[in-house]
């Protein structure tokens, strides 16, 4: 008897332990509001072509700072197409993908960041490309797109529009990619309540390469410039 009592007291303590030291994950998994993630995608992803649950990655284009944990230029993003739907005659096409981890050679960290409408596009356009002006997520001209930034943030530039006054500065791009950020054209965003975002267009499907620098981030970001 004296046994069993101290086994239920033994049980009723590990359980009270888990109870206190059990504490909820912010959104975000444990991200601060609007902190952003330049990437470029490895695999082509097409609104009403790509399905949903197709595991996708992007390669994290400029050293971000997580968490106090500095993710370092090259870590590979991992998630999942979480919306696709073409364009039909009423209704706009819908994108939408969440990553939740990051990797790299020396450690991992868990995010949930999600596409936004936002890229970074080249400083010097072609002849056709002035003529047309700035890409859509529709038909991205090559190349006016691509390119990724070095591994150091310049210290002396602001902080992107909507990020984390802690984080580092944004990058120093390269020679031909923008300094701020753009958002695509005829391409809207849209947030749900839990925090998801989803890109829509009325005018065509909405359409990924592997050769733009996208935006990631923890929500929808405000506009203006990088």
């Amino acid at each position: 008897m004296l046994l069993r009592a101290l086994k239920v007291v033994l049980s009723s303590a590990v359980l009270l332990s888990q109870v206190a030291h059990a504490q909820p994950t912010p959104a975000g998994g444990n991200l601060p509001a609007g902190l952003e993630f330049p990437v470029v995608m490895r695999q082509n992803v097409a609104a009403g072509k790509t399905p949903v649950g197709t595991k996708v990655q992007a390669k994290l284009a400029v050293a971000t700072l997580v968490a106090g944990v500095v993710v370092p230029e090259g870590a590979i993003l991992s998630g999942e197409v979480t919306e696709s739907v073409a364009k039909s005659a009423t209704d706009p096409s819908r994108l939408g993908i969440r990553m939740d981890s990051a990797q790299w050679a020396n450690g991992s960290a868990p995010i949930k960041v999600y596409l936004t409408a936002w890229y970074y596009p080249v400083v010097t356009p072609t002849p056709a490309d002035q003529a047309s002006g700035l890409p859509d997520a529709g038909n991205n001209p090559r190349p006016r797109m691509g390119g990724v930034y070095p591994g150091q943030r310049n210290p002396t530039s602001p902080p992107l529009s909507g990020s984390d006054p802690g984080a580092m500065p944004p990058p120093t791009p390269a020679p031909d990619i923008s300094k701020h950020r753009v958002l695509m054209k005829n391409v809207e965003s849209m947030r749900h309540p839990d925090g998801a975002v989803t890109l829509t267009s009325k005018r065509f499907n909405i359409k990924l390469d592997k050769q733009t620098t996208y935006v990631l981030a923890t929500g929808d970001l405000a506009r203006g410039p990088g």
